[in-house]
This record gives structure tokens, sequence and C-alpha cells, in this order.
């Protein structure tokens, strides 16, 4: 008989099930991209009601299956609540969620991504961050991690190039300790939006969304 297992993650997204439950699907530290089923989790009262949702971070207690795993509880140190709050913020936000669940995949070492996401979510909530700048640096971080970029010094002034090798290579705590210039940010924008539009073969939902806020 299988044990449960704890695992730490942030929820990515959910689907209704049925009449009471939901279709979970977390990026985790150990497992990676995982899908789990919270029974009951939409009944009023429910111990999981609150913590199966978008943005929630914490330890996740759950049961393999043949082919998923069910969630049993929750450990929450993080639900982002501030982050509904913000606009656009929290568009950027869904789209930063979207695009883990496009580079995660079950039983890879997501450690990195994991980081890198909540520290991005935690960066909107800075007033002192442009959000296209922590769009960029999480975009081209991401990419980095999961081995899809690669600059060429052609490409950019050698200011810009700077940064953007900051980005690639810094520790994940620096990432967003600095700012940058109007004109270095546009710069950032137009070659990183390039090589995302090159990279990635899925148009993003949360971005047809996010550009009517921009």
């Amino acid at each position: 008989m299988a044990e449960s297992v704890n695992v730490s993650g942030i929820v990515l997204s959910v689907m209704p099930i049925g009449e009471y439950d939901k279709r979970v699907v977390l990026l985790t530290r150990e497992l990676g991209k995982i899908t789990a089923f919270a029974r009951g989790a939409r009944r009023p009262g429910s111990t999981l009601l609150a913590a199966a949702n978008p943005f929630v971070f914490g330890t996740f207690t759950i049961l393999p299956g043949k082919s998923s795993y069910s969630l049993l509880q929750t450990n929450i140190k993080n639900y982002f609540v501030d982050l509904a709050k913000e606009q656009p913020g929290v568009y950027y936000g869904f789209y930063f969620l979207e695009l883990a669940d496009y580079y995660g995949r079950e039983n890879l070492d997501a450690t990195d991504m994991l980081n890198l996401l909540y520290l991005s979510l935690r960066a909107l909530l800075n007033p002192n961050l442009d959000n296209r700048l922590v769009r960029r640096i999480y975009e081209l971080r991401m990419m980095t991690i999961n081995g899809e970029y690669a600059p060429s010094a052609e490409e950019f002034s050698p200011q810009a190039l700077y940064v953007v090798q900051y980005i690639m290579f810094s520790p994940l705590e620096k990432l967003f300790t600095f700012s940058v210039t109007e004109e270095i940010l546009k710069e950032l924008e137009k070659r990183i939006e390039r090589y995302r539009r090159k990279t990635l073969d899925k148009e993003m939902k949360s971005l047809q969304i996010l550009s009517v806020f921009l």
C-alpha cells in the first residue's frame, strides 16, 4: 500500500471536477510538476478549500496513485492574497504560473524553477520594481534554467548585455535587487520577447489577458 509523502511546492492551476472536487497542478521541489486531486475541496468548511487555489505556496501531503496523486492536507506558507489586489500585477502572476507549467515536467528536479517562481511573485509585490522588468528577468532566467537561451554579444548594447549576463548567472536571491533605465528596459523587452516567441511553441493564454492591461 502506498504511503503519503510531503512535498514543497506551489499551485500552478486548478480545475473543478465533479460537484465538490478539484484537480490541482503543482510544481514541487521533489517531484517536479504533478497532478493531484483534492477530494471535497469545494465543500464549505473543507480543510482544502483555501489551499487548492493558484499561487498557494507551502508543503503538501500527497498520496501516490496509478496516474496521479491525492491531496490530503497542506501546510501553507504564503497564499499571495495581496497579489490579487494588484492590477495588472496579478495577471503577470498568472503568466508566471503558466510559463512554469509549460516548462515543468514530472520527476524533474524543480528546485531552481520553484525558487525563481516564488521570488518573482514576491517581486511583483515590491512597489519599487517595474513589473515589466520583473517579467523579463523571470522569462530570461526561466529559459536559462531550461537550457534555452544563449545570447549573442552582437544582439545587445554593452550595457544591456551586462544586465542579461547578470540575470542569467547571478544567485537567484540577487535577481530582483536592481533597476535599469527605460532605454535598457525597452531593449531587453524587444530582444527577450523575440527570443521567447522563437523558442516557445505555445501561445500563453495569460499573455492575451495581460496585454489588455498594458
